[in-house]
């Protein structure tokens, strides 16, 4: 590109001209080196702000933002020292460019949107059910990404790069401010909550960095109440844009913002700010849940935003509701669901303290404070009546067992408006509260279904069993409650410590009957009151004494009352005087500063204003001295290329004309040698002429000099002799007086001899005394330290002596702790070692009783029948029955044949009977009844106990035949036991025998 271009002049042509044909970029590229150029610094405003503008609406069509930030930084750089009227035209023209993109790309992806729909009818299309597969996206999502997304990051870099190029400077404070509000309404627009965050804290970065540049000439000056005001506003369109992002951390943070820029300012804010800023700040604590300063804040809210005179009744109603509404809705008992709900108080003291700054009071509020302040004239009689009787019933009335049943039709209308619903879950918990605090002074225990039952609320506020634990395990953490749950019986059981210290609030509510522990503590006072009464009783002398004394100290005051309120209003007086006094002499500094300032400001101004003027010069003659060389170069480039256009064929005259060019050079630098020789002559002449001239005056000048030195000496001799004739008068006038100035000097020096020897003579009286007493007053101390040193000493042997008695007194005890161990080892050893054997035995016993079981059982199924001698009586032999001829016996004799299968051999008789060969067969009819006598009887038997199971090991002995358990019965005399017969009898019949021992 030819260098011809790169002036400021011809640039702009050329870029037109480049953006005729379509080449955008080339255009864009130009003018961005005209401005980044280090010529540029002296190319004058008013041809390089078109430039600025080409230059910046080529960036925004061409989405360059870095190049725009690169060109916007030069530029101001140039032009911040001359005007900044020009830098607010170019941000502004670039920050319009760049919001009008957004909205046509916004247009046009509405109607890419619109004309995509081919068939209106058709609710879906084969591509959108493809993509939908793929992609959760819609297609006006692809669109806005595709056309929108772009341009709103271009919008916001632009944003960005305003901001940063507009800080600190308090010329461009007006501007800053204004671009900070434009993209707090971008974020609004487009819901864009991260740039918001972003955003946000680029702000705090710009204010946090003011003091470090405020050595600049235009740094911003915090303390100009003009600038504060500007910088306050704009954090409370942020907060309200927060608040409508519910970006509630980021409002907190605007709040503490706002706060601190309070804090500054020496005037006070404005009241309709401060009413939107507990508005706010209320708002973000009843997100927090944080329903104890919500209340504060909206306490401070209706404070300030009654002020207005214009407010309805029916505003200060709703407001005063909910003033009242909130602070009834503070929970008494916190339920916070996160860790830091169960750290201690201590810990949250600083968060309050912080939470309290910001509310602009000096101590963090209570429930009590809080009801305290609703319950004044201008807000309790502005009440809603529902509201009223819902304070009644909560911290008035005493009424456990249906407190509930009062409060819900009350809540029910309180849900249905709007403004007072979302208070309604927290005032459960409160309901909750006073519902067990109130039962505690009634009952001592309770069922918890009696609870659930006394605080039954219709769904979704209803509380199970679950719930009602939850919360009481919950207040006696915090110390509210004082409940035990018996969850075997199912009852709360309210405990009551009797040496409780007393509590600095009220949160218990109404009161039937003083606590236990309040007697306790109460005992004292009442005994003095009730002595105080009989002394009063047997001395009434002392009562009237008291009465004649307070009836004259009331005499005394009326007395004196009038002097006392004289002293008073001339101490109030005086006091006014003060503080006007020091308001006239802040309001005197203040001006003395601001008269300062303007002046400093004036001396600023004009030393700008003469080195803008200078710097101005110098410019317009370096341009002109660029122009002329600049213009000499293209004359000696533009002959140069005639010549050597010319000089094919034209040597000859070529040379002639440099011959002829040479020459007039020469006549130049000749003209010039002249003329500079004529500037010498001229010179040397004027001063010769000046020489005489200048000796002429510097005679005049001694003359009139010596003139003046001989006048003023003149004078000071006159003025001596004056002097001194006055001196000499007035010593004639002194020594007339001096014998009585003598005399009465003597005097006076003999009067003062006296008494400083008097003084002389009762100071050394005092030292002396003061010296006796002080040796007196040292002795004393010594022989005081003397004994106390022995009684401690003493002391300190009694110590020594009852330490090593309790030494000893603890050796002996663990000496005899030691012994009964062993002692109760050794016993312990002793009862294993019997309980050890006696289950050896009881194992022996056991195997015998089995060894027998199978002996009999062997016998009985004729394995190895033998013969069974009972007590002498003759000997019975038992054998199987024998079947009947015409009955096929399948099994072979003396073979046991189940009950489903001797129907084969005959019915009733079978293989498997056994009877005696010498007698009639047994009659089984009666067995069954028998046996389900020794069974129920075996039923009532203790048996081993299932809850002993993961006790010691228990050994139970077996289950035998029922022949010996009715022996056994007979043992023990019992009415109902059967007959030995029938025992022996029954003895050898089959019985299952069941073991019961477990280890």
């Amino acid at each position: 590109m030819s260098r011809f271009y790169h002036r400021p002049e011809n640039a702009l042509k050329r870029a037109e001209e480049l953006i005729a044909v379509g080449s955008n970029t080339s255009a864009l590229s130009l003018l961005h080196e005209i401005v980044m150029s280090k010529r540029s610094r002296s190319t004058p405003l008013t041809a390089l702000e078109p430039i600025m503008l080409k230059f910046v609406e080529l960036c925004v069509n061409l989405r360059k933002g870095k190049m725009a930030k690169e060109g916007l930084h030069q530029y101001k750089n140039i032009s911040q020292n001359i005007t900044v009227t020009t830098i607010e035209m170019v941000i502004k023209k670039f920050i319009e460019l760049s919001e009008n993109r957004v909205s046509e790309a916004q247009a046009k992806a509405d109607k890419i949107s619109i004309d995509a729909v081919e068939d209106l009818e058709a609710s879906e299309t084969p591509e959108s059910i493809i993509l939908s597969t793929v992609s959760g996206e819609g297609d006006k999502d692809r669109t806005d990404r595709e056309v929108v997304t772009p341009w709103l990051k271009f919008l916001w870099e632009a944003y960005r790069t305003a901001l940063d190029i507009l800080r600190n400077n308090a010329r461009l404070e007006l501007l800053y401010q204004s671009i900070a509000n434009q993209a707090f309404q971008f974020c609004l627009k487009y819901a864009r909550k991260t740039e918001f965050r972003r955003l946000c804290e680029l702000l705090r970065t710009h204010l946090s960095t003011a003091a470090k540049y405020a050595h600049q000439a235009h740094a911003i000056n915090l303390n100009d109440p003009d600038t504060l005001q500007r910088h306050l506003d704009t954090r409370f369109v942020q907060l309200n844009a927060a608040a409508e992002l519910q970006l509630w951390q980021e409002a907190f943070r605007s709040i503490e913002d706002i706060h601190n820029l309070l804090g500054m300012s020496k005037k006070p804010p404005k009241p309709f700010m401060m009413a939107n800023y507990y508005e706010k700040l209320a708002r973000i604590f009843m997100v927090g849940e944080n329903y104890l300063f919500h209340a504060a804040a909206w306490s401070k809210y209706y404070a300030t935003f009654r002020q207005n005179k214009n407010l309805s009744e029916d505003e200060h109603q709703r407001m005063s509701s909910i003033v009242l509404m909130s602070a009834l809705a503070v929970p008494i008992i916190s339920t916070s669901k996160t860790r830091a709900g169960y750290v201690d108080a201590d810990d949250a003291k600083p968060k309050n303290a912080r939470l309290a700054n910001l509310l602009r009071v000096s101590r963090p509020p209570t429930r009590e404070s809080l009801l305290k302040e609703a319950l004044g004239k201008a807000v309790y009689s502005r009440v809603k009546p529902q509201l009223k009787e819902l304070y009644q019933i909560l911290e008035v009335e005493f009424h456990p067992l249906s407190i509930c049943k009062k409060i819900a039709p009350i809540l029910a209308a309180l849900t249905e408006q709007k403004d007072l619903a979302t208070y309604v879950r927290p005032l459960h918990q409160v309901i909750l509260t006073r519902l067990l605090q109130q039962l505690s002074q009634v009952y001592t225990t309770i069922k918890i279904d009696s609870v659930v039952q006394l605080a039954s609320f219709p769904e979704p506020y209803s509380h199970d069993i679950h719930t009602i634990e939850k919360f009481v395990m919950n207040g006696c953490k915090k110390g509210e409650l004082s409940i035990r749950i018996n969850h075997q019986t199912q009852t709360l059981t309210f405990e009551t410590d009797l040496f409780a210290a007393a509590k600095g609030t009220i949160s218990e509510g109404p009161q039937l009957q003083s606590l236990p522990s309040e007697q306790m503590r109460l005992q004292l006072v009442r005994l003095a009151k009730r002595l105080h009464t009989a002394i009063t009783l047997i001395d009434p002398k002392g009562v009237e004494y008291k009465a004649a004394a307070r009836k004259s100290a009331f005499m005394e005051a009326a007395a004196h009352i009038q002097e006392e309120r004289k002293q008073a209003a001339d101490r109030r007086i005086l006091i006014e005087k003060k503080k006007e006094l020091r308001e006239n002499e802040i309001m005197r500094k203040e001006k003395e500063e601001q008269r300062l300032r303007v002046l400093k400001q004036q001396q600023d101004q004009e030393a700008e204003r003469i080195r803008l003027e200078e710097e101005s010069k110098r410019r317009e003659q370096d341009r002109v001295q660029q122009v002329r060389m600049e213009i000499e170069k293209a004359e000696a480039a533009k002959l140069a290329a005639q010549l050597a256009g010319e000089l094919k064929g034209r040597d000859l005259k070529m040379t002639q004309e440099l011959q002829q060019l040479e020459k007039e050079r020469k006549e130049v630098q000749t003209k010039v040698k002249v003329l500079s020789k004529k500037f010498d002559h001229f010179e040397r002449a004027y001063r010769r002429e000046e020489i005489p001239l200048l000796e002429k005056d510097y005679e005049e000048q001694k003359r009139v000099d010596k003139a003046y030195y001989v006048a003023l000496r003149k004078a000071a001799v006159e003025s001596a002799r004056l002097k001194h004739e006055e001196d000499i008068q007035a010593k004639a006038r002194m020594l007339r007086i001096m014998d009585d100035y003598r005399d009465f000097r003597a005097k006076l020096q003999a009067q003062r001899d006296e008494e400083f020897e008097a003084k002389t003579a009762w100071a050394a009286e005092q030292i002396a005394r003061a010296k006796a007493q002080r040796i007196q007053e040292v002795r004393e101390r010594k022989e005081a330290e003397k004994r106390r040193k022995e009684r401690e000493e003493e002391e300190r042997a009694l110590r020594e002596e009852e330490e090593r008695r309790r030494e000893e007194e603890r050796l002996r005890q663990e000496e005899e702790d030691i012994r009964k161990r062993e002692v109760t080892k050794v016993e312990e050893a002793e009862r294993q070692r019997k309980l050890e054997e006696q289950f050896l035995r009881q194992q022996e016993r056991e195997r015998l009783a089995e060894e027998k079981i199978a002996r009999q059982r062997m016998e009985l199924r004729g394995e190895a029948p033998r013969e069974a001698e009972r007590g002498g009586a003759e000997t019975e032999k038992w054998r199987p029955r024998r079947a009947e001829p015409e009955a096929q016996t399948p099994s072979a004799p003396g073979k046991y044949v189940p009950p489903s299968r001797r129907a084969e051999v005959g019915g009733d008789r079978g293989g498997d009977r056994w009877r005696r060969d010498d007698g009639p067969r047994r009659d089984d009819s009666t067995r069954p009844e028998e046996i389900s006598s020794w069974r129920q009887r075996e039923r009532q038997e203790p048996r081993l106990d299932d809850s002993a199971r993961g006790s010691a090991p228990v050994i139970s002995r077996p289950i035998i035949g029922a022949g010996k358990w009715r022996a056994r019965l007979a043992e023990r005399g019992e009415e109902n036991a059967p007959s030995s017969e029938k025992a022996e009898a029954d003895d050898n019949g089959f019985t299952p025998v069941r073991r019961a021992t477990r280890r």
